[in-house]
């Protein structure tokens, strides 16, 4: 019985895309050599030559020198008897040349005398050195610029796809880390996000000791969805959990798979997983997965393909392909969760999703002493208070804070970075540069002095408005005057709180119309942030007298469409609430300020003078504030130890001095 493996039968070559270019090439060098169709040939001897000059029918001789070969241009009669008409129906001129070669150039010399002298010739001569390459030139430059330019254009198509061009349209982008990369993250170099790591880590053991869950008849995770406002740190974090496991780590962003080519997002997709089950244990993380993980059918296509959908389709297979114990683990990042589709979220694919939220006072400190690692900074540096001073702020902002201190502290050639800088950087990210240099009437700068002398009274006596740092009438970024405070940080907000904030934001138009007797455009950002936090409170916290405990508000994502989930009663009604509140806090605002219209006063003089205020002024003028909270002792006590939190430009300084 014959051997079914035939060991000795050769092996076939492996298919190349250069196959393609030399079959090219080939062809073109046959379309333009042997397709070749020159009007000219030779002659044996010079008798030959010398007939057809005694015939007339020579217009031109040119002697090549350094070839010994001499070259006769015909008329178009002598053409016509020279050669056969199938000859010159394939050649596209109308002349043609004969060519003989003549040993000794003075012997050929002297026949074109004669045959002048007997009138047989009445041509031009012409002498010229006759190069070995010109008609290789001629013949086969255009074949090597189109040759060359066609694998150009191949070559950019191609760029990267791999090294088969075109071919590996279809190949997986991914990025792979692994053990031995010099990019490595662990979780030392992630702060904060306490609860995230703790739930992340079980994915961590999973990869590092499977057998422990296995053996309870437990399966591993198949998936981990990280959702979470931007710069937040979940690209980070999944890179972290490949850097603790010492597995594979294949990165990718969700918009590598969207391809113009049809099918090349579910070729890479099946590329990827195939590459990760040869790795296995390994991660695949998948960043901005929303980008292919849209829901199906609420794009309108009009009909046509769609390849995201194509694309999802085949992710949702591979996920759900493999066996639970191939060791491969998707994480995922996104911070629009609400847009992916359903089928993409159920369990068996994603069996976890990870909230990463904004970091709390808390981790903002270990993310700041995170980025502070490598950089000289000032001895007893209060980190706590950087981090009060930066709420809200994502792990990527406060990176940025410490990276614009050290800019800052360098352009002043310090050779440590010191508190004051890192304060300048935070005015810097959230008010934009100071322009100094913007041109103010008396007129304009009295009348921003009043409205933010308006916000600091106003703010100065509410319970719940945040404490005041600094204000200033120095133009900065597109506003004309700013000013800073320390919000406290709660996880539930009471009514009065939002209506102490709306007061407190009023306060500066109010100002204006008790102060000056007219009002101006300066309070156009004020008033449409009152008027969202007006809205918000009817419609989405039900905190209204007249529509109390109902809530619009969609925390799906899918929102209303075209229509509204009210009627137009109903509608009027939150219009009459959001009205009234706003008119309530105007008119408190208003109260306010006129009870403490002296205090007012002096603030907004010194604002005209000095253009920047702080917490210790307004405590010179209203006394210290009735109800204090932890960042007020805080920021106090940091007032004690080092100097004031502002820098104050010479003028500044010698007001301050007086």
């Amino acid at each position: 019985m014959a051997d079914l493996k035939r060991p000795n039968m050769p092996k076939m070559p492996k298919f190349s895309i250069w196959w393609m270019y030399l079959i090219i090439m080939a062809a073109l060098f046959g379309i333009f050599y042997f397709d070749r169709r020159d009007l000219e040939h030779p002659v044996d001897s010079i008798d030959e030559f010398e007939k057809v000059v005694e015939s007339g029918g020579v217009e031109k001789v040119t002697i090549y020198r350094n070839k010994k070969e001499a070259e006769a241009l015909l008329s178009t009669s002598a053409t016509d008897a020279e050669f056969s008409a199938a000859e010159r129906a394939q050649a596209p001129a109308t002349q043609g040349k004969i060519i003989v070669k003549f040993g000794d150039t003075q012997s050929f010399e002297k026949k074109l005398d004669k045959w002048r002298q007997e009138g047989v010739f009445k041509g031009t001569v012409s002498y010229e050195d006759a190069s070995d390459y010109s008609n290789l030139l001629w013949t086969f430059g255009p074949m090597l610029l189109l040759i060359a330019a066609w694998l150009y254009f191949m070559r950019r198509m191609g760029r990267g796809g791999g090294a088969d061009g075109v071919f590996s349209v279809g190949k997986s982008k991914a990025k792979i880390f692994d053990k031995d990369s010099d990019q490595r993250v662990t979780f030392k170099d992630v702060a904060g996000l306490n609860e995230a790591k703790t739930e992340i880590e079980e994915i961590v053991e999973f990869l590092k000791n499977p057998q422990r869950y296995t053996d309870l008849g437990g399966k591993i995770p198949k998936g981990a969805l990280l959702v979470g406002p931007p710069g937040t740190g979940k690209t980070m974090l999944a890179k972290a959990v490949a850097g603790e496991a010492n597995v594979p780590f294949f990165s990718m962003s969700g918009s590598d798979f969207v391809e113009m080519f049809v099918g090349v997002g579910a070729s890479r997709v099946r590329d990827l997983f195939r590459q990760a089950k040869e790795k296995s244990p390994c991660i695949i993380f998948i960043d901005e997965i929303d980008a292919v993980g849209r829901a199906r059918g609420k794009n309108a296509n009009m009909g046509s393909n769609d390849e995201r959908e194509n694309t999802l389709n085949q992710l949702l297979t591979e996920m759900d392909g493999f066996g639970s114990n191939s060791g491969v683990i998707i994480l995922a990042a996104t911070n629009r969760a609400d847009i992916l589709d359903k089928a993409l979220l159920r369990a068996g694919r994603f069996d976890r999703q990870i909230y990463v939220d904004l970091p709390d006072l808390n981790d903002r400190v270990a993310i700041f002493k995170v980025h502070l690692r490598n950089k000289k900074i000032e001895p007893n540096l209060d980190v706590e208070l950087l981090a009060r001073q930066t709420p809200g702020f994502s792990g990527a902002d406060i990176a940025n804070v410490c990276n614009e201190a050290a800019l800052i502290a360098a352009r002043h050639n310090k050779k440590v970075i010191e508190r004051q800088d890192f304060i300048d950087a935070v005015d810097r990210i959230i008010g934009g540069l100071e322009k100094r240099s913007k041109i103010l009437t008396d007129d304009e700068k009295r009348a921003i002095a009043i409205h933010e002398a308006g916000h600091a009274t106003v703010s100065w006596h509410l319970q719940y408005a945040n404490p005041l740092i600094k204000v200033t009438i120095v133009p900065r970024g597109k506003a004309l005057g700013a000013a800073w405070y320390l919000p406290e940080e709660r996880q539930i907000v009471p009514q009065q709180a939002l209506l102490d904030e709306i007061c407190a934001t009023l306060g500066g138009r109010a100002a204006e119309e008790l102060f000056l007797g007219h009002i101006s455009t300066g309070a156009a950002n004020d008033l449409e942030r009152v008027t969202k936090q007006a809205y918000a409170m009817v419609v989405y916290y039900g905190m209204s007298s007249d529509l109390p405990n109902i809530s619009y508000y969609d925390s799906t994502g899918q929102q209303y469409g075209f229509t509204k989930p009210y009627s137009e009663n109903r509608a009027e009604q939150i219009d009459r609430e959001v009205s009234r509140i706003i008119a309530e806090q105007y008119a408190r605002a208003k109260e306010l300020l006129t009870a403490q219209a002296k205090g007012h006063g002096e603030l907004a003089d010194i604002l005209v003078t000095r253009e920047v205020i702080f917490t210790e002024d307004v405590e010179k003028i209203f006394g210290k504030r009735q109800w204090s909270s932890r960042t007020e002792e805080i920021l106090s006590a940091a007032e004690n130890a080092t100097p004031p939190p502002f820098r104050a430009t010479e003028g500044e300084q010698t007001d301050a001095q007086q």
